[in-house]
């Protein structure tokens, strides 16, 4: 199966090592359309589940995976502007982001490139089954990567059935040095997904409010990076207030709310040209702009008169609609990934609770009716689920199904807040708020609620926002 990332780009021709004791292997292709950003591939998948030795049917089952990533090998040690050392360095780089994608989701049972011996070039399509089944590994991650004249770097992947001594998947890829990393997310996706069956997601971005200065005198800027927290950049400079970022549906954009000279503004800011326009502004208090899944929408809060409600504008600007017209403070509006539905936080029974409305507004009800009071809820980019922050006595981040059955928390920190979801729906990125001091943190949390980890940021970080995999 031949998977194309991209209709602007051609397609790259995995070139396989086996013969490279003898003849180097042919060039992958690449023509002057190409974006420099967007990485090439092709990938193949060998039968549905034939060819795996273990039943992957439940989380259990996929930790019961030990999955092998010895360092990538090279035809030829050069170096290259990803790495001054040389393609063998960038080898062992590329296993290990691999190793901590696959590890930090806590699906797998990874081991990394630094506990395990380097295999030959001419050894990645043709493994040496005994090395590996010697360690008990029940899968296998080879791989290569290749220096062309022009500094573009070829990096190859290929899964393996250690058992069944099978090839279950490969892909390859083409990419300018600075995106090197983006290959090694694009591996550990084609691993993640045809071992669990779930989409990708470790090839996409996230947004967040990056926070600098002292409790109660924050400098708030908006900030984005890898999933895993490399590349960060900053994309505000502090001189106003950013807060609560939201990817558009094609990654192109980031919707966020601005205070500028005391008066809120919602922006957009384009990602790859750097610009921004403004979609609408207001001296009313403004909180939470979210897109609709077809981009052409943008969901805020605005309070008028000491009432809150929802409304919704174009994202190219113009004349708001009010969705809501209660009494009561309406706030939020997280789109159904079909568009047709609405979740917002309403307390109009009293205390904060989530509430779903048809899009144009109508059929407003009450879903939440456990202990507590509810907030932020998000909807799941598969449908599936509601993400929302359950306050009782702590802040807590839980789950419920849009007809509010089954809830459960997921976290039990102090100030868990701001759930958003990942690209395939299975992890829950929020930030975590220290008692005291007031820092805050970004995290992750899957919907077992077992595996939960801390995201590097170089400062201070709340509010984050999940962008979709990367094309």
């Amino acid at each position: 199966m031949i998977l194309r990332i991209s209709a602007a780009l051609s397609l790259a021709v995995l070139a396989t090592p086996a013969m490279a004791q003898t003849s180097s292997p042919a060039p992958a292709q690449q023509t002057a359309a190409s974006a420099p950003m967007n990485p090439q591939t092709t990938q193949t998948a060998q039968g549905d589940d034939t060819g795996l030795s273990v039943v992957v049917s439940d989380d259990n089952a996929w930790q019961d995976l030990g999955i092998a990533i010895p360092a990538f090998a090279t035809d030829r040690d050069v170096p290259t502007p990803a790495n001054s050392d040389g393609t063998r360095a960038l080898g062992l780089e590329l296993a290990r982001v691999i190793t901590s994608d696959l590890k930090n989701n806590g699906l797998f049972r990874p081991v990394g490139p630094d506990s395990l011996p380097r295999p030959e070039y001419s050894h990645i399509t043709s493994p040496v089954w005994s090395i590996w089944s010697g360690r008990s590994a029940d899968m296998l991650v080879h791989g290569y990567v290749r220096a062309s004249s022009n500094n573009e770097l070829t990096v190859g992947c290929y899964l393996y059935d250690v058992s069944l001594e099978t090839q279950l998947a490969k892909g390859g890829w083409v990419v300018q040095p600075s995106d090197w990393r983006r290959a090694a997310h694009k591996c550990a996706d084609m691993v993640y997904s045809r071992l669990s069956g779930e989409d990708p997601f470790f090839d996409s971005k996230i947004a967040y409010i990056a926070e600098t200065g002292p409790k109660g005198k924050r400098v708030k800027r908006l900030a984005i990076m890898d999933s895993d927290g490399a590349n960060h950049r900053f994309i505000t400079n502090g001189q106003s207030t950013a807060l609560t970022p939201r990817y558009s549906p094609d990654y192109q954009k980031i919707v966020y709310l601005s205070y500028v000279n005391g008066n809120p503004k919602i922006y957009i800011y384009d990602v790859g040209t750097g610009k921004q326009h403004l979609v609408t502004e207001s001296k009313n208090a403004t909180f939470a702009p979210r897109w609709s899944p077809d981009g052409k929408y943008i969901l805020y809060s605005m309070a008028v008169g000491g009432n809150t409600d929802i409304y919704r504008v174009p994202a190219t600007g113009g004349p708001s609609v009010r969705l809501t017209d209660s009494p009561a403070i309406d706030v939020g509006g997280s789109y159904s990934p079909d568009g047709s539905k609405i979740v917002f936080e309403s307390d109009r029974s009293g205390r904060q609770q989530v509430y779903v409305m048809n899009a144009d507004g109508s059929n407003q009800r009450r879903i939440s009716f456990f202990n507590g009071a509810a907030a932020t809820p998000e909807w799941s980019p598969r449908g599936d689920l509601i993400a929302f922050t359950h306050i009782a006595g702590n802040f807590r981040i839980a789950v419920m199904t849009p007809s509010g059955g089954g809830m459960r928390d997921l976290t039990n920190g102090w100030q868990d807040e701001a759930p958003t979801w990942s690209p395939n729906g299975r992890i829950i990125q929020f930030f975590r708020t220290q008692p005291n001091s007031g820092d805050s943190s970004l995290w992750q949390v899957d919907l077992t609620g077992r595996n939960e980890r801390r995201l590097p940021t170089p400062v201070g970080a709340s509010d984050p926002a999940w962008g979709p995999v990367l094309p």
